[in-house]
């Protein structure tokens, strides 16, 4: 899976990296319709291990025939893990970005035939 990411850092601190990526190592059923999901965040070049806690939101059909299955699911992560540095002060003394940071996600996956 690529997200693309948005950011306000300076360009020259964006080159190269307009993407970060997930990729699953693991699957665990807690519940029903409730999974961690275990793999490799990459960021920036940099590829870290992450767990994040997916809900099932429903299955369906698509126009083409195709069975989807619905996830959303969130985790919190410090960006300096990944080298995500970049900053800015404000006028009240605060920075504009905290280092946690909380990628959420929401993922239309089709079922391999």
């Amino acid at each position: 899976m690529t997200i693309q990411s948005a950011t306000s850092a300076p360009s020259d601190q964006r080159s190269g990296h307009p993407a970060l990526s997930f990729r699953s190592t693991m699957v665990q059923r807690l519940s029903a319709d409730t999974y961690r999901l275990t793999g490799d965040l990459s960021i920036k070049g940099v590829t870290r291990p992450v767990a994040l806690e997916v809900t099932h939101t429903g299955t369906a059909t698509d126009p083409f025939g195709n069975e989807r299955a619905g996830f959303e699911g969130s985790t919190t992560v410090d960006r300096t893990d990944w080298g995500l540095t970049w900053n800015s002060v404000l006028e009240t003394g605060g920075v504009l970005v905290g280092e946690k940071v909380k990628p959420e996600f929401d993922v239309s996956a089709i079922r391999a035939a």
